[in-house]
């Protein structure tokens, strides 16, 4: 699920099935998913569980501000937990803490040209500042993934 304007970009990079969320809820409709990747949290999780099949996965993996008072930290590390205690589907929060054997088959999978990641700019750490209009930081709309070089 992403905006008009990533459709095709997404689609490039090998996704089976997109939707345009301004145009379909993907939570509303008939079909169920055995994956569900959020990145923003558009939708409650209880609605995001609504469009896994019984035997899904939800991985929520990052978000806008929830609520205002709630960020999207709180989602993922008291929320969803619990939220999957009482239901079938599996909830499986994912965080961007690298472990060395995952970066090793990133690596292998970027260098045979399985896997092509997007950027769309690279700053220096100096330059940090710069980075941060190149996302809507908090709003769940990023135009770029932007590389922060050390």
């Amino acid at each position: 699920m992403c905006s008009a304007s990533k459709l095709d970009l997404v689609r490039s990079i090998g996704a089976d099935h997109v939707i345009d969320y301004a145009r379909e809820d993907s939570t509303e409709g008939e079909e169920r998913y055995d994956l569900v990747l959020d990145k923003v949290l558009q939708h409650s999780l209880s609605r995001l569980l609504r469009a896994l099949n019984r035997s899904g996965t939800l991985a929520p993996n990052g978000g806008r501000l929830y609520k205002r008072w709630f960020a999207g930290a709180g989602v993922l590390l008291i929320m969803a937990p619990l939220l999957a205690l009482f239901v079938p589907q599996r909830i499986r929060v994912c965080t961007e803490r690298p472990r060395r054997k995952v970066l090793l088959v990133l690596k292998e999978l970027m260098e045979s040209g399985k896997l092509t990641p997007v950027v769309g700019g690279m700053y220096p750490l100096s330059r940090t500042h710069e980075a941060i209009p190149d996302v809507y930081f908090g709003e769940g709309h990023a135009r770029r993934t932007v590389v922060i070089t050390v």
